[in-house]
C-alpha cells in the first residue's frame, strides 16, 4: 500500500476515534468472562451495524462469536482481523482485551476507505473466550476461517513487533484425594492431600531446569482444603504447559 493509500486509511481512522476510544473504555469498564461477552459483543455489533456493515452473530454454534463483512464488490484476497474481548476472572481486562476488540474495528475502517483502489474484501471476526476457551480453535474447527488467506490480529505490549512465536498449551485440572483428620487430635489418621499437592508444585519447580528455554509450565492451587485445622482430603489445581508445537516426539 503507497503512502497516499496510507494516508486514506489513517484519516478514516481518525475520523471514528472518539467513537472507537469510547467503546474500549465502555468495554474495559465491564469485563465480561469467556463465553459469556454478551454485552461486549452487542456493542460491538452496533458499532458495525453503524459502519454499515453485513453483521452475522451466534456463528459456529458459539453466542459469542460473530462476523462482520465489509460491503466489497472487489476480487482479490479475503483478509480477516480477528477481535477479542473476554477478560479474566477477578481482575479484569489486565491483557488488554477491550484494545483487541475496537483494533479491528479501526483497521477495517482504514482498509474500507482505500477498497475502491485495491482488489480484497475484508472480514471481521469476533472471537470469544481467548483466556483458557480456546474461540479460535472452535470456530476454526466449524470452518470460520475457510476461504481466509490472511487473518490478523494485534495484542497491546509496551513495545512494537511485528511478528511473535506464539507458544501451543495444554490445560490440566489437577486433583488430588486423601483422607480427612482433625489436623490436633489425631493427624497420624490423615492422608494430606495438600501435601501431594505442593510436593507437585515443587517437583514441576525442579523439573523446569532440565526443559527447554521455550517451554514453560506454570499453574495455581484452586482448592487447598477447607480449614486450618483438618487435614485436607481434597485439593486442585489447574496448570498449563505450554512448548512451540504439541507434538511429543
Amino acid at each position: 500500500m503507497n503512502d497516499e493509500l496510507k494516508q486514506l486509511a489513517a484519516e478514516a481512522i481518525d475520523r471514528h476515534r472518539e467513537v472507537l476510544v469510547a467503546l474500549s473504555r465502555r468495554i474495559h469498564e465491564h469485563p465480561e468472562l469467556a463465553f459469556e461477552e454478551r454485552q461486549s459483543v452487542a456493542w460491538l455489533l452496533e458499532a458495525c451495524h453503524k459502519l454499515g456493515w453485513e453483521v452475522a452473530a451466534g456463528i459456529c454454534d458459539l453466542p459469542t462469536a460473530w462476523k462482520a463483512a465489509l460491503p466489497s464488490s472487489n476480487d482479490g484476497p479475503t483478509v480477516a482481523f480477528l477481535a477479542e474481548y473476554d477478560a479474566l476472572p477477578e481482575i479484569g481486562h489486565a491483557c488488554g482485551h477491550n484494545l483487541m476488540a475496537i483494533a479491528p474495528l479501526a483497521a477495517a475502517i482504514g482498509l474500507q476507505a482505500v477498497l475502491g483502489k485495491v482488489n480484497g474484501r475484508v472480514l471481521v471476526l469476533g472471537t470469544p473466550a481467548e483466556e483458557g476457551g480456546g474461540g479460535k480453535q472452535l470456530m476454526a474447527d466449524k470452518g470460520a476461517l475457510d476461504g481466509i488467506d490472511a487473518a490478523l490480529l494485534v495484542h497491546p505490549t509496551a513495545h512494537s513487533v511485528v511478528k511473535t512465536q506464539a507458544l501451543a498449551c495444554e490445560h490440566y485440572d489437577v486433583d488430588f484425594h486423601g483422607k480427612a483428620a482433625h489436623a490436633a487430635g489425631s493427624p497420624e489418621k490423615g492422608v494430606n492431600a495438600l501435601n501431594a499437592l505442593i510436593l507437585s508444585f515443587n517437583h514441576i519447580d525442579a523439573l523446569r531446569q532440565h526443559i527447554r528455554s521455550s517451554s514453560r509450565i506454570h499453574g495455581i492451587i484452586r482448592h487447598g482444603g477447607d480449614a486450618p485445622n483438618i487435614v485436607p482430603e481434597h485439593t486442585s489445581g489447574s496448570f498449563i504447559i505450554r512448548a512451540t508445537t504439541t507434538s511429543t516426539s
